[in-house]
């Protein structure tokens, strides 16, 4: 058996860590992300600046077959994606100082048109997002490339994809 990502993986009812040891391994993470993602879904970034979040994002677009260069839209708010397998819309809601700031996204637009939504910074504005999504987390490690990323399914669609995520990260190859 082929090993996709030679790191751990640990599974938690609902949830997963995966200890990355530089850009490489959380690119391969958001890919096995990106290939059980479905319209509507939604992904919340968390984690201290430089954490890997965009870097997780360009990664993750890349492997829906987005050819665009995906940067932060840390000054726009919000980028559009087209011409992979799904729309993308990338938020980085870093800059709003208040939840309320985020009427002027259009969220309920972004969550229904049946796109992939990835949120960065987006466990500050939870209040305002839709019941089901999974959170990934990032959390800095001990050496400068390392890093812990943590994805929580939260509702259940993302719940039953866990054991599946679990798997393409493992390596495992189901028939």
């Amino acid at each position: 058996m082929e090993r996709a990502l030679d790191l751990p993986v640990n599974l938690h009812g609902a949830s997963l860590s995966i200890d990355s040891d530089g850009p490489g391994a959380t690119a391969r993470v958001a890919v096995a992300v990106a290939d059980l993602a479905v319209a509507s879904d939604v992904l919340v970034l968390g984690g201290d600046l430089g954490a890997g979040k965009t870097a997780f994002t360009k990664a993750f677009g890349a492997a829906l077959g987005i050819a665009e260069h995906i940067t932060s839209p840390t000054f726009t708010l919000v980028q559009r994606y087209d011409g992979g397998r799904l729309v993308l819309h990338h938020l980085d809601v870093y800059r709003l100082d208040h939840v309320d700031e985020t009427i002027d996204l259009a969220l309920p637009e972004l969550f229904e048109d049946g796109s992939v939504v990835v949120i960065e910074w987006g466990d500050t504005i939870l209040s305002v997002l839709p019941q089901n999504y999974l959170f990934v987390n990032f959390v800095f490690g001990d050496g400068d490339d390392e890093r812990t990323i943590e994805l929580s399914a939260v509702g259940s669609p993302w719940q039953a994809r866990m054991r599946s995520l679990r798997e393409a990260l493992e390596g495992a190859t189901s028939c």
